[in-house]
């Protein structure tokens, strides 16, 4: 059996994560959703990527969550304390949960900032 490459590694790794790994563009595009974010929001990857972030913002946050994520992004760093942050977001069947967020500007050296990752696990229950 061969060793796999770096970049199925990463993938597994991402997938079978225990916290939801959720990374969206500039723009605020969905682009990677795992299998983690499916169960605590609800959507598929196949129905969460492409979409905005609005999807799982409940719609009383959406425009401060929208000011701090374009001053995010024009920074290139967070505003938010080095600790997770407690939120509600909404799950696809329309039920709001809260969830522990915590939040990164992803950057490349040549392309700059390329956007912005978040991990959460659904504390709801708590």
């Amino acid at each position: 059996m061969s060793e796999p490459s770096e970049l199925e590694t990463l993938r597994a790794v991402v997938e079978q994560a225990p916290e939801a790994i959720i990374f969206a563009d500039r723009k605020g595009t969905i682009r990677l959703w795992n299998a983690r974010a499916q169960a605590i929001f609800g959507y598929a990857a196949a129905e969460a990527i492409g979409r905005s972030l609005d999807l799982i913002i409940p719609e009383h946050l959406r425009a401060a969550h929208w000011r701090g994520y374009e001053r995010a992004i024009a920074d290139g760093r967070t505003h938010l304390p080095a600790k997770p942050i407690v939120t509600r977001a909404t799950h696809k069947d329309g039920s709001k949960r809260y969830v522990e967020l915590s939040f990164g500007i992803v950057a490349h050296e040549v392309h700059g900032v390329l956007g912005a990752l978040a991990t959460a696990r659904d504390v709801t229950s708590r």
